[in-house]
């Protein structure tokens, strides 16, 4: 049987496509905030009879460490990503979710080193094991001074119980002023719950990517994305490539944002 021969111009094909696109993009209209639900991790283990989904969990966070290259080089400000949601936590298996655990864990140390980048935590510590919450308590504080690519790391995220949270976050602290429901009613309004949510003082993502053909949010950033627009990929998360990335750019930078007007 012959041998076949390798496709040599179909990478260089590839790489003329892809700075082309990138040529082609506005700086200007460029997304400041890009939101990643970096979605079928699990998938892409099974397709390939990997065992178990955690091979597909730590090609997903080594495809993680390219997205945030990627959008650094671009210079895009703020990269929030959805790793563990609350839901996750009560519904994966106890083997699968230890393992996804260590991996963030990883993952957020292996960010916290790289470039200038700041980490945040965005998500509640409520039912995270301690090692978890050492890392990225860690991984924040070794970055704390970092000027760069700002990394909002969504873990035991919850969109709803990150709105009630700053709801009870502004009751404890209008109680704790003394002030009575008569001010807390007239001091409520849009902007002051948006101060209490887990990015407060942070632009919402103008952008919101999701991997693998998934066409739902998943109770990520409900509030933050009243007024995103949203590009959703048909590749698993590790098979994301950076041309797929420049098509949401670009497709992005098409559209008319309206913001309810």
């Amino acid at each position: 049987m012959p041998t076949r021969q390798p496709q040599v111009g179909k990478g260089l094909l590839y790489r003329l496509y892809q700075r082309r696109i990138r040529k082609h993009l506005d700086e200007a209209v460029l997304p400041k905030h890009v939101a990643m639900i970096l979605d079928g991790n699990r998938r892409w283990a099974k397709q390939r009879s990997l065992g178990t989904a955690a091979h597909g969990h730590r090609a997903g966070a080594a495809k993680i460490l390219e997205f945030l290259i990627w959008c650094d080089d671009l210079g895009i400000e703020v990269v929030t990503l959805y790793l563990l949601s609350t839901d996750n936590l009560s519904n994966r298996s106890g083997e699968e979710l230890t393992e996804l655990i260590e991996i963030i864990a990883e993952l957020a140390d292996d960010i916290s080193r790289f470039r200038d980048w700041r980490v945040k935590h965005v998500g509640t510590n409520a039912g995270l094991p301690e090692p978890l919450v050492a890392a990225l308590e860690t991984a924040e504080e070794h970055t704390i001074g970092h000027k760069g690519l700002h990394v909002n790391l969504a873990v035991g995220y919850g969109g709803r119980s990150e709105i009630a949270d700053a709801v009870r976050s502004i009751i404890q602290k209008h109680r704790g002023l003394g002030h009575g429901l008569d001010e807390l009613e007239a001091a409520i309004d849009q902007d002051l719950i948006a101060e209490h949510l887990y990015t407060g003082g942070q632009p919402d993502p103008d952008l919101v990517i999701r991997t693998s053909g998934e066409q739902r949010l998943s109770d990520f950033m409900l509030w933050q994305s009243a007024h995103s627009e949203f590009y959703f990929m048909e590749a698993l998360g590790p098979d994301v490539r950076e041309v797929d990335f420049l098509r949401a750019l670009r497709d992005y930078s098409r559209r008319q944002r309206r913001f309810g007007s």
